[in-house]
């Protein structure tokens, strides 16, 4: 009897042994890309390419300074003529205004008594060199002869001189002397009108001009980004006037001093201003292109799936070989490419289109 009850409770826990051994261990869940998945997916290659930078800054249009010209007045005088108006086209040599000066005119007087004190001092200095020569004279009133031609020689060119620099080449008797470009451009300043007095030492420039085949532009860097410029990078640069063309210059110099106010540095870009669009005091939106050579692995940003402050793409190898890996990336660029310095290899396929779906249930393996 106490046999019997002892097989007859035994056989139960050996039904529950015998069914824990043969329950099967669990399987992971495999991921695929089915048939009607893969036309919605984008597959890219793990390549090397260069890393190029960019940096957007704001400036404003200017002046090329060296193409720039202010004229100031030589004499005084009344403004006899103006012949040009603001904003007229300048060629060089084309005459500006007209200006009547006394003191042209007695540049002028000072110059036929110079030219009678070189005439009286040649002859003086002839005689005394016939006398020399002759041994009747002294060798003392030669010499003294002939500094008196030379005193009155050097007089005479420098009123001559003086009435080429005030009146550009152009002056007369009368005095009235002309105001003529010295270089073709565009006027950009008038600041006299006919009937204005003028006086050698006004600070005030008659005219500006300026050529603005080439402009610059003159653009703001903040502190945390100098290490990102340097001289000779490409400046891709936009106006509000213009938003759907891009002019391509050059960084041709760097401020070394920051605005104690503002904190930024300038930075100027010499750009050529074809069909002359560009304005100076126009806004400008600027775009500059590091391209120093670098070189590390390169995907599409697009590939990226951030998590927790992570970074991640999903490797394809084929429809049911998907694998999730975290990389460590270098510099992303929104609409370009993503620069990755580990977690991937040259040559791996990286989805970078709905990638996201994937991770999700790689994630959860």
């Amino acid at each position: 009897m106490n046999k019997l009850i002892i097989a007859t409770l035994g056989f139960p826990i050996f039904l529950f042994a015998c069914k824990e051994k043969k329950q099967p261990d669990p399987v992971s869940k495999q991921v695929c890309v089915s048939d009607s998945m893969l036309p919605m997916i984008s597959i890219d290659s793990v390549k090397m390419s260069n890393i190029d930078d960019q940096l957007k800054l704001s400036g404003e249009i200017s002046f090329n300074e060296s193409k720039v010209v202010k004229l100031y007045p030589f004499s005084s005088g009344q403004v006899a003529e103006v012949k040009v108006n603001l904003g007229d086209r300048i060629k060089q040599g084309q005459v500006l205004a007209v200006i009547k000066s006394a003191e042209i005119a007695g540049n002028y007087s000072d110059l036929v008594a110079a030219e009678s004190d070189v005439a009286i001092a040649k002859r003086q200095y002839e005689n005394a060199e016939a006398l020399y020569n002759n041994g009747i004279s002294s060798q003392r009133e030669f010499e003294e002869a002939k500094q008196n031609l030379q005193k009155a020689t050097s007089v005479e060119t420098k009123i001559r001189e003086t009435l080429r620099i005030n009146g550009s080449g152009r002056t007369d008797k009368n005095g009235n002397f002309t105001i003529i470009a010295p270089r073709s451009g565009y006027l950009l300043e008038r600041k006299i009108n006919p009937g204005s007095f003028i006086r050698a030492d006004n600070t005030e420039n008659m005219f500006t001009i300026g050529d603005i085949t080439d402009v610059w532009v003159i653009a703001n860097v903040y502190e945390s980004d100098i290490s990102r410029i340097k001289e000779g990078y490409t400046a891709k640069v936009t106006t509000l006037a213009y938003p759907d063309s891009v002019f391509v210059g050059k960084v041709d110099m760097i401020n070394q001093i920051l605005d104690p106010q503002t904190k930024v540095m300038k930075v100027r870009i010499d750009l050529p201003n074809k069909g002359l669009a560009l304005k100076p005091e126009m806004f400008a939106n600027v775009l500059i292109e590091n391209k120093e050579g670098r070189r590390a692995m390169s995907i599409p940003a697009s590939a990226l799936v951030s998590d927790d402050g992570k970074s991640y793409v999903v490797t394809y190898k084929g429809q049911c070989d998907l694998k999730l890996h975290e990389v460590k990336v270098i510099k992303a660029t929104e609409g370009g490419p993503a620069f990755i310095k580990e977690g991937v290899q040259l040559g791996d396929k990286v989805i970078s289109k709905n990638q996201v779906l994937f991770f999700r249930a790689l994630s959860q393996q």
